[in-house]
């Protein structure tokens, strides 16, 4: 067995077969979630494509994580750093694996998912080809960071009591900082996911 499917295997994680050609969806859960949690989404939004859904390797108590934080909204940047790098790696063994090699993958990662495919962005150039970034707020800065032209969509909610809407509006502006093309929307909800959120994906990602 290859060392790359040995680094793809040590991360849980669930593969959809979908369409031979086009982009692959990369399903980032949000925290306390794992691998099946935005399979349906992802059907939702970008239906026949083929879908990658890691499950997240930091335990917050028995809750599934990208990263570690200190408190609600303090988060540990230099993990932040590391586990998007892992990420990165752990992505391209994956597609070796699973017969995706030299596809182009889009994001679609809610929450504490969003905030850490908002990291491979700013810090892995073409890792990605675009992002869906629900709920997502700030972690990294833009320092260094090239992304230039990147779709990115970015949907907050007016009402989210976990985001603040500066939190949101700082990450926006470290995307546009970076040279995203970013679509900022913000829909009338709280931290959970309404049709809107799906049918904004869904057009995005169309």
């Amino acid at each position: 067995m290859s060392a790359a499917i040995l680094e793809a295997a040590a991360w849980p994680h669930r593969v959809v077969p979908g369409a031979a050609d086009g982009a692959v969806i990369l399903a980032l859960h949000g925290t306390g979630a794992d691998e099946h949690d935005l399979l349906a989404l992802a059907e939702l939004v970008a239906p026949g494509r083929p879908v990658l859904s890691p499950r997240g390797p930091v335990k917050e108590g028995h809750a599934n994580r990208w990263f570690r934080r200190f408190a609600e909204g303090r988060f540990d940047l230099p993990d932040v750093e590391r586990r998007a790098g892992e990420l990165a790696a752990w992505l391209d063994a994956a597609k070796a694996e699973h017969g995706l090699a030299g596809r182009k993958v889009v994001a679609l990662g809610f929450s504490n998912g969003a905030n850490i495919a908002a990291a491979l962005l700013l810090r892995h150039p073409g890792v990605l080809a675009g992002a869906v970034l629900l709920r997502g707020q700030a972690t990294l800065d833009a320092t260094g960071a090239t992304a230039a032209g990147m779709p990115v969509l970015l949907v907050s909610g007016a009402a989210d009591p976990i985001v603040p809407a500066r939190e949101s509006a700082r990450l926006a502006d470290a995307l546009r900082k970076a040279g995203a093309a970013l679509d900022h929307r913000v829909v009338p909800a709280d931290h959970g996911l309404t049709q809107q959120d799906v049918a904004l994906a869904k057009a995005f990602l169309a």
